[in-house]
């Protein structure tokens, strides 16, 4: 199924205009930057955790400022 549907794609895309390949490569490039400005998976498992404790525990409280400080400080 990945292999047709790959075929597909390269078949469209051989029959882009120029202005159309270009707009599709500065897709595939923002694309690729989101994805290298995405979240740690150990700050992800961190806060999964939280949230997990707090509903075992509904009478805790949720205190996410200091990994919302540092996610901010690690993504800027």
């Amino acid at each position: 199924m990945m292999n047709a549907t790959a075929k597909i794609l390269v078949h469209k895309i051989e029959n882009f205009t120029p202005e159309l390949l270009e707009t599709l490569a500065k897709m595939v490039e923002n694309l690729e930057i989101q994805n290298r400005l995405s979240v740690p998976q150990f700050q992800i498992d961190e806060v999964l955790y939280r949230i997990q404790f707090h509903q075992e525990n509904p009478k805790t409280k949720l205190d996410f400022y200091e990994n919302i400080s540092d996610l901010k400080m690690n993504c800027a």
